[in-house]
């Protein structure tokens, strides 16, 4: 089955201890999350499999930044996730070279004003393998959406974290009722 890893929003300002908005930093360190990411890399890389990095961000001076959003309403202000900073670079420890495609998203969805689902079907992709941080967010939207767009959906746990463990778990079993949890050995199985 042609397949995908899609990896959300590993960078700076989101998933390392020096982000602007980086809750998940802890989790994310704890959970060996870049290097569980930077493992399925390399599968998808030995597979043959497509790998595209998402992150969120946007335009210098902030054109394309929704201003009513209570998540990124104060972006501009807080110098946070604008193209060309230090907090859009993907988390240093990330073999972000491995990955076939970055998209870079304006919102929490992956899928939403992005090539993600063109470049998707140009490779006639039908199972997705989906991971990232934060759990709660970028990871639920993203998985809500590729159930809907009718791709076969595996989360990655081990490569995914939020703020909370509880916010990742409860993410996780929510998420049980659209996609199958996989491990990195099960990954490599595939």
């Amino acid at each position: 089955m042609n397949t995908a890893f899609i990896g959300l929003d590993y960078i700076v300002d989101i998933t390392h201890p020096d982000g602007k908005m980086a809750a998940a930093a802890e989790q994310v360190a704890q959970r060996g999350v870049i290097a569980n990411a930077n493992r399925a890399l390399d599968i998808a890389k030995r597979k043959g499999w497509l790998s595209v990095l998402v992150k969120v961000g946007f335009a210098r001076g902030y054109a394309n930044q929704p201003k009513r959003s209570k998540l990124f309403g104060q972006a501009h202000e807080k110098g946070v996730l604008e193209m060309g900073s230090p907090g859009m670079e993907f988390h240093p420890e990330l073999d972000a070279g491995k990955a076939d495609l970055v998209v870079i998203k304006p919102r929490v969805n992956a899928f939403y004003c992005t090539e993600l689902d063109a470049a998707l079907r140009a490779r006639e992709i039908e199972r997705v393998v989906i991971a990232g941080v934060s759990s709660a967010m970028a990871v639920q939207s993203a998985v809500r959406d590729a159930h809907d767009r009718d791709y076969q959906v595996l989360i990655l746990e081990s490569a995914c974290a939020a703020a909370t463990d509880e916010d990742h778990q409860d993410s996780m079993r929510l998420l049980g009722m659209l996609a199958d949890t996989v491990t990195l050995e099960e990954l490599e199985a595939l």
